[in-house]
């Protein structure tokens, strides 16, 4: 088997696994949100991207500011649209898919990624774009796993120092 096709069949695997793993959370999410907005149409919010080749597809998440919200993209991982681990996923012409950037559009956006658990939100473009080609560049399953591993916790980091209160300052 290549390189590619182990990828995809991990994939695979795993978004299935995940999936059936996930799917009574995946329920009570949709329920959550369909509760909130009163609807069942304004679920999912759609966003298009830029897929493996440059192929764009719109890529679905949940209306809900948590990292519950990406539990649709396992659907995509299945599709074979997304991957697990992979460079982030950008916009349609976005600077970061051209020139040199363009490199990344040679593998299947991630769910997660180096960009993911080195910081996601607060690295600078630039650094985000280096983690993204380095992904490309080097990518093997073992790398892979290694990103998996590392990317709960690092969300759970995330999310305890968002919840952190800052100190006030003193008043001397």
């Amino acid at each position: 088997m290549t390189g590619m096709t182990v990828k995809r069949a991990f994939d695979l695997v795993g978004g299935v696994a995940l999936l059936a793993l996930l799917s009574p959370l995946i329920a009570a999410v949709t329920l959550s949100v369909t509760l909130g907005t009163g609807s069942t149409r304004g679920i999912l919010r759609r966003r298009p991207v830029a897929g493996r080749g440059g192929r764009i597809f719109t890529m679905l998440t949940f209306r809900t500011k948590s990292p519950l919200a990406n539990l649709p993209l396992l659907l995509h991982v299945v599709q074979g649209r997304m991957s697990l681990v992979g460079p982030c996923p950008l916009a349609p012409g976005h600077r970061e898919s051209t020139g040199d950037g363009r490199r990344r559009l040679s593998v299947r956006p991630g769910i997660t990624g180096l960009w993911q658990i080195s910081g996601r939100s607060e690295l600078p473009w630039e650094e985000r774009e280096l983690l993204d080609l380095h992904y490309v560049d080097h990518h093997w399953l073992g790398m892979d796993l290694a990103i998996l591993a590392r990317t709960l916790p690092a969300v759970r980091k995330r999310r305890a120092a968002a919840r952190t209160p800052v100190p006030a300052a003193r008043v001397a």
